[in-house]
This record gives structure tokens, C-alpha cells and sequence, in this order.
């Protein structure tokens, strides 16, 4: 059998090539038509069972086919992969806009929710409903046939310029390869960094280290090489990714044209095209459509409210960061490959501790079983390891875990933790299989489907050295992002509502679907977590000529700067309260200037999609530009194309939703303040934590996401939590 067309278990990884695609699709697609012909042919009254359902079932196979090629294209991406994918992505999106057109199916679904039996349906599948006739709407149902035609090309050209913007960004992510061979230049790069720059540059018969700008190898450099020449050449070489300004050095392909640039302004001309179409005055009120903030204004007003509470300490941040860079690094002109490195001094200088101090404390074998332990403890569940040898995975690096409550399955997710070549880069969730209720073999029984979703990140995979295999370290704000994903993943997981569309993360508003994964984040910072999710990989002294790692407080080295950070071997100690301490002093270290940052490029998405002109004399890096001198207190240089890696908007769900991230996580520290005022005194508290999962979690798209909130938090949000979180309260 075609793997893409097993669905009896989890997906065959192993099985699939790239010629199954076109064939099952084929099927699919054909036997999908041929259901809706039916269903739409049908002339009984519509109801659950012979209207809803049937469709359900078959979009669901499609769904579960096309997700499979499409994870697989942006963890394993490779030029036959990406040829296939982009060719079947026209006729997947073709088919659904075709659905959300398709007047007779509106009709019926209209018929539905005035129809008796919709007063009998269960509430989850009255949302079902009120959302399909909304997407109906979007989709561009009610427009007349002259102009459904011309709907449907913008979508299908939507998909596939979006399609080719992170083609692009991936190619040229890729591409820039930087080669050194003298050790000189390599002063302050951590150990574990450098030993796999020079087993890259091994695989490619290089001398020397081999540098990328992939997360793991380029934000080391920026943070720590004490080169400045070495840090500005890797700066402009990622801030100009996907441009029209060619990369500085070598790289791996010069014929590929991968400007992002042409595609920004006719996405935005597309965005605004289809918006107008459908009876909006811009995009922005169409994307809003779907979520919790209601008109552009209020977004507006809202990011505005924060950028005033957050410019005084972002000020704050930049003249203090200033003043130690001229005085203590002779940096009289810091420069935006400097801000990282002067950072992590700074931040040494006044908390007498480095992120790489805090690396050795979290190695992965530790923070994995941390994060599990923690969340069994808070919903009653267990995770457990699936041995390899009974799944198919796509990559060796890859994991399957089970999630368990009172011994019974209800849940699953793949790891893939570590970053490599044809992997896109970030951090993100996606949704494998959904829970819901179908039916079983035998007639008249029915079973719950077990969900099953994708965790993905991009750390640095285990290092070889001496020929043992050290197991991956992680930053603390690697940590962070790998709860964030994990919250998302729980969102979908721990789901207890048996219909798809509204199962799991399944019919959340956008800007409300963060408030799961950036409330994970808060328990990052506290001890009772973090002290059970550390031990330390101890350092032993390098053989190698350049030195030892000066990893505490300066004081405390021999004084040179040119010290690269030595090998590892774990000695299971926890890290020591001191540490934790200081790190919980130096939380709101920058933040500000963090905070500042997100809302610069909220806004920019925001007015992309509400008051531009792509058609007008200004470009979108000019409006960006405007913004930064309204908003920011760091201006980059006037290089920076930073427009054309914002894949989250021109290559994602985020047009015009960016600002879900602030907006969701005034949701989840409004939140998390419950656990902090558990009565137990701890924030590892049971009761708290199943009341989380059964308001929050359990009920996923099958209610509005304020009145979730509303039933958990006892009261509509507040910003303090927020607020008080990032330090910029007096209390």
C-alpha cells in the first residue's frame, strides 16, 4: 500500500518516497470530489450525520496525506522533495478554495444552523458550524461566480509565493558557508561550537572550522567570538539573507536568485487584492476575522499601550549597555554585531555569571526528563519513551514519546530537537492527527483517535570529542523555547473534545492559541523546576593550544580573553542555588529593549496589512524603517533586510497576527499568577494545574478562548502579570 494512504497507524516515515506522493494525492483528491458531489447532490435535509461528518472524514485523509509531505519537506527538504511539494501545492490549495466557495455546501450549512437539530447539538459542534459558515464567508463564498475565479487564483498564488519565500530563506540560510583556519580568530567561541565547526568542515575536506548561519553556529559567534570583524561578516551575511545584496564571502550556490523582495510586494498586493474582494478595507480586518482583538485600532492602541510601558526601560537598557561597551570593551560605536557580545559581558560584569556558565548545568539528558517530570506532576499524566525499533521516524536524531493518563493512551509527539542542513530553521508545533471520535471496524462501535503532533526545534545536536559522544547542552533560552513548543504540543494533546474542527489546537483563535505555549516559559524560571532539570556536564582541560573556558565571574579566570571553552564530562550535580539566584536577578536583564523589539515587528505586520500601499512609492523596508524611528531605541544598519526572513508573516499563519504573541502572553502570565498564588506555596501545584488542563487545555476550540480564560482565572485578563513579570512595575 501507498504509505500516504495508510492511515490505520502512525505514518510510515521510513516507507514513503517521493513518487507516493503524486498518486495518493490523486486518489484523494478524486475520492474527496466525488463525497462532496454527493453531499452536495443529497437531497435530504442536512444534518450531522449525513452532511458534517462525511466531509470531515474526508478532508481529514487528505489533511493527514498532505501533512506528512509537508512536515517532511521542511525537516528533510531536498530539490526532489521540494519540486514534488510544490507542485501538488497547487492542487491541495486549489481544492480547498474550491470548498470554501462552493455556494451549495454554504447553503447547506446555513439550513444546518437554522434547523432544529442544530438547538440538540453539542456546543463544540455548534462552533463547528458558526466557524465553517465564517470561513465560508472568508473564503470567498458569497462572492458572485464572475469573480470566484479570479478568488481562487490568489489563493493558489498565495501558497505558492509562500511556498518560495522560505524556499528561498532555507537556500539561503544554506548557502553561506564561512571557513577559517587560523585559531587566532576564534578566541571566546564556546568548545562545544567550535568542535562541531571543525567536524563540518571535516565533512567538506576543509582545514580549519567550518561556520554557518544556523542558530547553533551563528548565535554563538555573535554572542561571545571576541572577533569583531569575524561577528560583523556573520551579521551582514543573516540580516541580508534572502536579499537583493549579495552575501559577503563564499557560498555554497551563487546561481540560485533567492531575493525575497518581489515576493513581499506581491504577496502584499495579493493580501490587499483579496481583502477588497471580499468587502474589507484591508487585510488586517480580514485577518482579525479569526481572532480575539477585533478591529485594527484596538491592536494598534494596544501595542502602543505596551511600547509606553516598555521605551523608558528600553532607553534605560541601551545607554547602561553604551556606557559599559566605552568604558569596559573600548567600544565607542557599538554597531549591531556588538549588541549580543557587549550584552553577555555586561551581563557577566553585574550578575558574575555567562549563559555559557548556565550551558553546562543543562545538558539535554537532563532537561528532557525535567520538562516530563514537571507536567506529570501538574495534569496527572505520564510520558514515556517509544523504542525506536517499533516506529519509523524520518531522521535517526528523531524520538517518539507516548503520553499515558491512568495507564491509558491519549496522547503522542515526535522530538526533533537538533538543527541540520534542509531542516527550516526556528522553533515550531504542528499537528500530525487530531483526537476525535470515529468509527471503528466492527458496526456501531466507535473508538477515540489518539492525537499525535510534531515538536520541532533547532539546537545543537551531541558533540563527538576523543570519540565519546557528549550529550547536547542547551542555553537557558533554548530551554525556554523548547517549553514553549512542548505547550503548544500539550495544547493539542491533552484535548478531550471528540470533533476535529474545534479538537485540540483546531478553531483557537490565533491570538489566543500562544497562551498555552508562553505560559510553559514561566516555569523555566523557577527553582523547584529548573534545580530538577539540571546537572552539570563539568569541564576538564582541553589538550588543544588555545586555552581554558573562563566560565564564571571574570575574577575568577586568568585573565585572557582569548579563551575558547573546554571539553565536558557530566558529574550529575544540580546546578547550585547561588547560580539560580543570580539568574533570577538578570531575568529582566535587556528587557526592555526585548519587549521593544517584538512590538517594532508587530507593528510593522500590522500596518503591512491595515494602511499600506504596496502599489505606492514606498516599499516595505521603508515602512519598517518609519516604525523603527517611531518605536525603536536600536536602529540597525541601513543593510538590514530583515523584512525578507519574516517568514512567520510572509511564509506562515501570522499576517497580520504577529502581535498574538504579546497579546497571548498578557493571557499566560495573567495566568500563571494563579500558580503563584497557589495556597500550597509552591507553584508545582496539582489542583491548580488540572484546572489549567480542564478550562484551558481540554476544551481547545470548542468555546471562545475569553471565556476559557474567564472559567480558569476566575475574572477577564489584566496586563500586571505581564508587567510585573518583565520588571516594569515599581513592585
Amino acid at each position: 500500500m501507498n504509505p500516504l494512504l495508510d492511515f490505520s497507524a502512525l505514518p510510515r516515515f521510513a516507507d514513503i518516497r517521493t513518487g507516493h506522493i503524486a498518486p495518493a494525492l490523486a486518489q484523494l483528491l478524486a475520492e474527496n470530489r466525488e463525497i462532496i458531489s454527493r453531499i452536495r447532490e443529497d437531497p435530504a435535509m442536512p444534518a450531522w450525520q449525513n452532511f458534517v461528518q462525511p466531509m470531515t472524514d474526508a478532508n481529514e485523509r487528505l489533511a493527514r496525506a498532505w501533512g506528512q509531505v509537508s512536515h517532511l519537506n521542511a525537516v528533510l527538504n531536498s530539490p526532489e522533495l521540494r519540486e514534488a511539494y510544490n507542485t501538488h501545492l497547487s492542487l491541495v490549495t486549489q481544492y480547498y478554495a474550491e470548498l470554501a466557495q462552493d455556494q451549495a455546501l454554504f447553503e447547506k450549512f446555513k439550513q444546518l444552523r437554522e434547523s432544529k437539530e442544530f438547538e440538540d447539538l453539542s456546543s463544540a459542534r455548534k462552533m463547528i458550524i458558526d466557524n465553517e459558515l465564517r470561513d465560508f464567508r472568508l473564503g470567498g463564498a458569497e462572492l458572485p461566480p464572475e469573480k470566484k475565479e479570479r478568488f481562487l487564483q490568489i489563493q493558489e498564488d498565495l501558497s505558492a509565493l509562500g511556498s518560495k519565500f522560505n524556499d528561498n530563506l532555507l537556500d539561503a540560510t544554506n548557502n553561506f558557508v564561512l571557513h577559517v583556519e587560523n585559531a587566532d580568530e576564534l578566541g571566546g567561541i564556546p568548545y562545544d561550537v567550535l568542535e562541531t565547526a571543525r567536524q563540518t568542515a571535516e565533512k567538506d575536506n576543509a582545514p580549519g572550522w567550518t561556520f554557518t548561519l544556523h542558530a547553533p553556529s551563528y548565535m554563538p559567534i555573535m554572542q561571545y567570538a571576541n572577533n569583531r570583524a569575524l561577528r560583523e561578516k556573520m551579521y551582514r551575511a543573516y540580516s541580508t539573507r534572502a536579499s537583493e545584496i549579495a552575501p559577503p564571502g563564499p557560498v555554497r550556490d551563487n546561481a540560485a536568485n533567492l531575493d525575497n523582495t518581489p515576493l513581499i510586494t506581491r504577496v502584499l498586493e495579493l493580501r490587499k487584492e483579496e481583502a477588497r474582494m471580499l468587502g474589507f478595507d484591508c487585510y488586517a480586518q480580514v485577518s482579525l476575522a479569526t481572532k480575539m482583538a477585533s478591529t485594527p485600532q484596538q491592536v494598534l492602541d494596544f501595542l502602543g499601550q505596551l511600547a509606553g510601558k516598555a521605551r523608558p526601560y528600553a532607553e534605560r537598557d541601551l545607554e547602561e549597555l553604551r556606557q559599559f561597551a566605552s568604558s569596559k570593551l573600548r567600544l565607542e560605536n557599538l554597531e549591531a554585531w556588538d549588541f549580543a557580545y557587549a550584552s553577555e559581558k555586561l551581563r557577566v560584569e553585574r550578575y558574575a555569571f555567562s549563559e555559557q556558565e548556565v550551558k553546562q548545568y543543562l545538558p539535554e539528558t537532563s532537561v528532557l526528563p525535567g520538562m516530563f517530570k514537571l507536567v506529570e506532576n501538574l495534569y496527572g499524566i505520564a510520558i514515556i519513551p517509544v523504542d525506536e525499533a517499533e516506529v519509523q521516524l524520518w531522521h535517526p536524531d528523531v524520538k517518539l514519546f507516548n503520553i499515558t493518563d491512568k495507564g491509558k493512551l491519549i496522547g503522542r509527539f515526535y522530538l526533533d530537537l537538533y538543527a541540520r542542513p534542509g531542516k527550516r530553521g526556528g522553533g515550531w508545533m504542528d499537528d500530525a492527527i487530531s483526537r476525535r471520535r470515529v468509527d471503528a471496524e466492527k458496526a456501531g462501535e466507535q473508538r477515540i483517535q489518539v492525537p499525535l503532533a510534531y515538536l520541532n526545534c533547532n539546537f545543537p545536536a551531541p558533540v563527538r570529542i576523543d570519540g565519546q559522544l557528549h550529550p547536547a547542552l542547551f542555553t537557558h533560552d533554548e530551554v525556554i523555547t523548547l517549553f514553549h513548543e512542548f505547550g503548544h504540543g500539550l495544547h493539542h494533546l491533552l484535548t478531550q473534545v471528540e470533533d476535529l474542527g474545534v479538537s485540540g489546537i483546531h478553531g483557537v483563535e490565533w491570538d489566543a492559541v500562544e497562551l498555552p505555549s508562553q505560559f510553559m516559559e514561566n516555569f523555566c524560571w523557577e527553582w523547584e523546576v529548573l534545580s530538577n532539570m539540571t546537572a552539570r556536564a563539568d569541564s576538564l582541560r582541553s589538550n588543544g593550544s588555545l586555552g581554558e573556558t573562563p566560565c564564571t565571574h571574570p575574577s575568577a579566570t586568568d585573565g585572557s580573553d582569548n579563551a575558547i571553552p573546554s571539553k565536558r564530562a557530566g558529574t550529575g550535580v544540580s546546578i547550585p542555588r547561588e547560580l539560580f539566584d543570580k539568574m533570577a536577578a538578570a531575568r529582566n536583564f535587556q528587557s526592555g529593549l526585548q519587549m521593544l523589539r517584538q512590538i517594532e515587528f508587530a507593528l510593522f505586520d500590522l500596518r503591512l496589512h491595515y494602511d499600506f500601499d504596496p502599489a505606492g512609492d514606498k516599499t516595505a523596508q521603508q515602512l519598517l524603517d518609519e516604525i523603527r524611528e517611531q518605536v525603536a531605541v536600536i536602529i540597525p544598519p541601513r543593510f538590514n533586510r530583515f523584512p525578507n526572513s519574516f517568514s512567520h508573516i510572509f511564509g506562515g499563519g501570522y499576517a497580520a497576527g504577529y502581535y498574538s504573541y504579546k497579546w497571548a502572553e498578557v493571557l499566560s502570565a495573567d495566568a500563571y499568577s494563579l500558580f503563584e498564588e497557589s495556597a500550597a506555596g509552591k507553584v508545582i501545584d496539582r489542583e491548580t494545574g488540572v484546572r489549567f488542563r480542564n478550562e484551558i487545555l481540554a476544551v481547545g476550540g470548542s468555546r471562545p478562548a475569553l471565556t476559557s480564560f474567564i472559567a480558569f482565572r476566575g475574572r477577564e485578563p489584566e496586563i500586571d502579570a505581564l508587567l510585573r513579570h518583565n520588571g516594569m512595575t515599581t513592585t
